[in-house]
C-alpha cells in the first residue's frame, strides 16, 4: 500500500509559497510558507502534518493493543507535539510527545501503560521518527 501526497513551492525560502495536496483530497492546495512553519503565518506546516500522522496513528495502534487483550476503548484522544530545532545551518526535529487520554472500560492502570508503551513503540509513525519520543498517558475512569 502506497499513499501520496504533493508539495509545490514557489519562490525564496523566506518569501516564497507552497501547496499541499493529498491523494485523498482532504487536503487540496493547502497553503504553507516560512511564515506558517517558523512563525505564526495562516495555514499548514510539515511539522504540523507529521503531528497529526503521529496522533492519528498512535491512536489507532493502541486501539489495536487494547483489542488484543480484550478490550475496546470508549475514546483516546491524542495530541503529537512536534518540536523542531535549529541545527548548524539547518533544522532537525528533534522531539516529539504524545499525549494521550482514553477512557477505556475494564481497564486497570498497567494494563493500559503496558498497551500505551507498546503502542509508542510499535506505530509505523513512531518507527519513521529518529527523534526521541516520550508520552503522558492517562486512564480515564
Amino acid at each position: 500500500m502506497k499513499r501520496k501526497a504533493t508539495a509545490i513551492w514557489q519562490g525564496g525560502l523566506k518569501d516564497g509559497r507552497g501547496k499541499i495536496s493529498t491523494e485523498s483530497m482532504v487536503l487540496s492546495d493547502t497553503q504553507y510558507s516560512f511564515a506558517t512553519r517558523f512563525e505564526n503565518g495562516t495555514g499548514t506546516n510539515p511539522e504540523e502534518l507529521l503531528a497529526a500522522a503521529h496522533a492519528g496513528c498512535f491512536s489507532m495502534a493502541l486501539s489495536g493493543q487494547l483489542q488484543g487483550v480484550g478490550l475496546t476503548a470508549e475514546r483516546i484522544t491524542t495530541t503529537a507535539s512536534v518540536t523542531i530545532e535549529k541545527d548548524g545551518a539547518g533544522f532537525t526535529i528533534t522531539a516529539v510527545h504524545l499525549n494521550v487520554v482514553a477512557n477505556v472500560p475494564g481497564a486497570d492502570l498497567k494494563l493500559f501503560n503496558t498497551a500505551a508503551m507498546t503502542a509508542k513503540e510499535g506505530c509505523p509513525v513512531s518507527k519513521l521518527f529518529k527523534a526521541k519520543i516520550t508520552m503522558d498517558a492517562v486512564l480515564e475512569s
